[in-house]
């Protein structure tokens, strides 16, 4: 089958994409890495011994730029509904994070370990319904968010992916009443008429001073 034009432009495009290229050299998975790369070195986000729980992982970039940062004291544990191939001192879990069983198994390889770090580059398959994509990233969103929540330590860190649309709002309202900074990253390796950002917390609140943030009575 031909390909279509807009594939075409596509191929091109990434072939001669200056993060490509470097991914390539540097043995990286995919450029997706460097997004990571500048927020870790903008915003210090990564000390050895630390764990640290990759959602969306695939195909491990995120992961393998990770590992050797936490070293052989810290742990990583990447999820994906798609394969992933292995990577030192990382533990893979294929499945759904929509799906309570594959839910439950990463809590069972946590093994009561608390988490300091959690990275979600989660995003739905595209079907080109703009509404749609959208409610279907707000869903992935808020299901790193509760689990950021349910497993970080106090004080913890949550780096989220986030498309511009509806649901931002609310998402951001939600995630600065859990954690005591919340700011907007747009890295240099996110293509300029992306509408992708991510939204980085750090400082999870204790239980108390999450419901007085959202003005429950402690």
């Amino acid at each position: 089958m031909a390909r279509s034009k807009t594939s075409r432009k596509w191929m091109r495009e990434h072939v001669t994409d200056p993060f490509v290229q470097r991914a390539t050299r540097q043995g990286f998975r995919s450029r997706a890495v460097f997004k990571l790369e500048e927020i870790i070195a903008r915003d210090k986000l990564i000390r050895p011994g630390m764990c640290v729980v990759d959602l969306g992982a695939a195909p491990g970039g995120w992961s393998q730029l990770v590992a050797p940062m936490v070293g052989a004291g810290g742990k990583v544990l990447a999820l994906d509904i798609l394969e992933m191939d292995p990577i030192p001192n990382v533990e893979f879990i294929q499945g759904d994070f929509r799906d309570d069983a594959v839910l439950e198994r990463l809590e069972q390889a946590l093994d009561g370990h608390p988490v300091d770090l959690v990275l979600s580059d989660m995003a739905p398959n595209i079907t080109g319904v703009r509404s749609t994509d959208q409610a279907r990233w707000a869903h992935l969103s808020e299901l790193a968010v509760e689990f950021a929540r349910n497993h970080l330590n106090p004080g913890g860190t949550l780096l989220v992916k986030c498309f511009q649309g509806a649901g931002v709002d609310d998402l951001r309202r939600e995630v600065g009443a859990l954690f005591e900074s919340v700011v907007v990253r747009k890295p240099k390796a996110s293509r300029d008429r992306s509408r992708e950002f991510f939204l980085l917390a750090r400082g999870l609140r204790s239980e108390a001073g999450q419901r007085a943030q959202q003005g429950e009575t402690v």
